[in-house]
């Protein structure tokens, strides 16, 4: 959806960027990282922990910094390398 919006509202100088985060440090998620498959999950990235919320943001703050526009449609996997797009 995000990269059809971006097709259809370049032309309005309306630019779209999606942040994908993996299992990210959260109250949300404690039950689950602090359950029987919390290492599960933290071995999901070759990093071996799941992303702080200050990670996230990062990636959220470049996407609506001055000259990211031209990456319009991008998907920024903020998951240590968990999962790996082609």
């Amino acid at each position: 959806m995000s990269q059809s919006l971006a097709q259809h509202l370049a032309t309005y100088n309306i630019y779209v960027g999606v942040v994908a985060p993996g299992f990210v440090e959260t109250d949300m998620a404690a039950d689950y990282l602090q359950g029987p498959k919390g290492d599960e999950i933290r071995n999901q990235s070759p990093l071996g922990r799941v992303a702080r919320p200050e990670e996230v943001a990062q990636a959220v703050l470049f996407l609506a910094a001055e000259g990211s526009e031209f990456m319009t449609g991008a998907i920024i996997d903020v998951n240590g390398a968990s999962y790996l797009r082609s």
